[in-house]
């Protein structure tokens, strides 16, 4: 391969034919890179699932500590069976659904739906600690959007602003977490198979992660867990871009007594 030296007056020296538009090596690299940027969208889904999102994801269990304390919850068995309960039949399922139904009716403007869904996500949390937990995280995901990523396509700026008016979702309070994610992502034209999928990853992954801090579990057998559950997360995402809000419910009944049970639970590390 010829070694070539650019001067900055444009000049070449060394041998071979002067290269066009830099060295094959150089290239490449801004091939691969024009090629990973061009979608935004996956750039933006990367960091707003990320456990370092600003929503405070880290401080809930979803119930999950009461069955640790009660022995429920002891070991990777028997969390990735709790695990995969609340996401086949549980709020794992209904939040998809909702995110998924939210974010086709904000791609097609009709505002009026993407209300009705939020009120109905925020009525359908069972008891007061998981509204706190579906709220609280919708509120601050909306904060954190609105501060570093507002919408740049212009007619999605104006539906989100309809949105926050009088009369619209203008009490923060109702941007339940799952909602919030779905209108936004569909405002930033994030594709909405893997909104669902990434949300869910980030449902499973937190849940995970506080089991591995109350159980306590190791690392490893936390990866193990999140592995395993892959092909769960995988039916859940495809079943709610297929289900309709009459689909909606919800089966997992341990789990929805155990965030009530924690309200009163007398050692507690979170808020849920």
């Amino acid at each position: 391969m010829a070694l070539y030296m650019v001067m900055s007056t444009g000049t070449t020296m060394g041998t071979g034919p002067a290269p066009m538009t830099g060295t094959p090596l150089t290239m490449g690299i801004t091939t691969t890179a024009r090629t990973i940027m061009a979608d935004a969208s996956l750039y933006r889904l990367l960091a707003w699932m990320s456990p370092s999102f600003p929503v405070g994801a880290y401080t809930y269990s979803h119930g999950l500590e009461w069955a640790v304390e009660e022995g429920v919850v002891k070991d990777a068995a028997t969390l990735k069976a709790w695990v995969t309960d609340v996401l086949r039949h549980g709020s794992g399922r209904c939040d998809a659904i909702l995110l998924a139904r939210a974010h086709e009716a904000f791609a097609v403007g009709d505002l009026g739906v993407c209300r009705d869904i939020a009120e109905l996500s925020a009525a359908l949390q069972p008891s007061k600690e998981r509204h706190l937990e579906a709220s609280a995280q919708g509120a601050a995901f909306v904060t954190a959007l609105d501060a570093a990523w507002p919408a740049e396509d212009e007619t999605a700026a104006e539906r989100l602003a309809a949105l926050k008016e009088a009369g619209g979702l203008h009490a923060i309070a109702t941007w339940t977490y799952s909602v919030a994610v779905g209108i936004h992502c569909a405002a930033h034209e994030v594709d909405l198979a893997q909104a669902v999928s990434a949300y869910l990853h980030a449902f499973a992954a937190n849940l995970v992660s506080a089991a591995v801090r109350a159980v306590p579990l190791g690392q490893s057998d936390g990866q193990r867990v999140i592995a395993g559950l892959e092909p769960v997360i995988a039916e859940v995402a495809a079943e709610a871009l297929a289900a309709s809000l009459d689909d909606l419910g919800s089966a997992s009944f341990l789990a929805d007594i155990s965030s009530q049970l924690h309200e009163t639970q007398y050692t507690r590390l979170f808020r849920s």
